[in-house]
């Protein structure tokens, strides 16, 4: 289906990643721009870091599934 490998690696990121926008992106936009300024623990702080570290390791984890399962069906090819 693909002739370049480099070109597989660009389409599984493209395609991929929009699950992680999708879910990324709102909880940044709601979680900073509404929920934390209204609230007790609105500025920088050990809460609102830990809230970005949350997302953060969510990200990475998604991340390195995708490189997981992109190695493990170059080893079935």
């Amino acid at each position: 289906m693909w002739n370049d490998s480099s070109d597989r690696r660009r389409d599984l990121r493209a395609r991929h990643f929009i699950p992680l926008a999708g879910f990324a992106l709102p909880t940044i936009v709601i979680g900073y721009g509404f929920v934390i300024p209204g609230s007790c623990i609105a500025g920088v702080n050990q809460l609102t870091l830990g809230f970005a570290s949350a997302i953060a390791g969510a990200c990475v984890t998604y991340w390195i599934g995708l490189r997981a399962l992109a190695r493990e069906s170059e080893t079935r090819r």
